[in-house]
């Protein structure tokens, strides 16, 4: 029997050996940003910029724009009739969110106009739009936000009394707004109990008068909240209410 030489026997089982020029290690990848001025970002810099955006998009649509308030209201209006899960969550964060594009609508045609254009023709740089898109939206903020939260605020962060809304510092406005639309909400949101409560208290009155303890007041006054909310078109008056409290 022919004996073989133990390297043939190892290129058999192992394979072809790899070239001499092969280099095992990784390959190294290089990123090269370029820019094209000095007043515009690089093209790398702007995606990765606008993907920050998007992925802050949900929290900064709560915190800057009339969503929450718009939110919660709907969600009152929904446990007030007591049918749970009509109309659906989906519904519900739907409408708020058109309605929030209704409402805000002044404030990104501000925002378009003072800061986006312009910036797109390159007449200003990232810095100056950002600073003009910003005003738009303080000057909703502090319209929509009370003087009690501002100064509950000012205070809490230790600021001398600013003179003018200028002064006020854009992180006190925003936690200062989000307080004041969380109480606007739920000022709205009991003005809107206090109907379905009355029907609630009368249906429970009438059947323990006639004897029908057992029954549970939801089966009859489930029904009657939502005749009495369709007749008064409830929606119409809700939405109504909450658009012209923006105003």
């Amino acid at each position: 029997m022919r004996a073989f030489p133990a390297a043939v026997l190892a290129g058999a089982l192992l394979g072809p050996a790899a070239p001499a020029w092969a280099d095992p290690r990784p390959a190294a990848l290089t990123i090269s940003i370029d820019g094209a001025g000095p007043r515009q970002l690089p093209a790398t810099l702007e995606i990765v910029a606008l993907l920050t955006v998007l992925s802050l998009a949900p929290a900064l649509a709560m915190m800057l724009t009339s969503f929450t308030r718009i939110l919660i209201v709907l969600s009152f209006t929904r446990s007030a009739i007591g049918a749970q899960q009509i109309p659906p969550n989906t519904v519900l964060v739907g409408l708020a969110l058109f309605l929030t594009v209704f409402t805000m609508a002044p404030v990104w045609r501000a925002v378009n106009e003072q800061a986006l254009q312009p910036y797109l023709s390159e007449d200003i740089g990232y810095e100056a739009a950002a600073q003009r898109a910003l005003g738009p939206l303080r000057d909703f903020m502090l319209r929509q936000t009370p003087e009690a939260e501002l100064a509950l605020f000012v205070r809490l962060g230790g600021l001398a009394r600013p003179e003018t809304p200028e002064e006020v510092p854009t992180y006190v406005v925003v936690p200062a707004f989000m307080v004041g639309e969380l109480k606007r909400a739920f000022t709205m949101g009991f003005m809107i109990f206090l109907p379905f409560l009355v029907i609630d208290m009368v249906v429970a009155t009438t059947l323990m008068s006639m004897g029908m303890m057992m029954m549970p007041p939801v089966v009859v006054s489930l029904p009657c909240k939502i005749l009495l909310f369709v007749l008064v078109d409830g929606w119409r008056v809700v939405i109504e209410s909450i658009v012209t409290s923006f105003a």
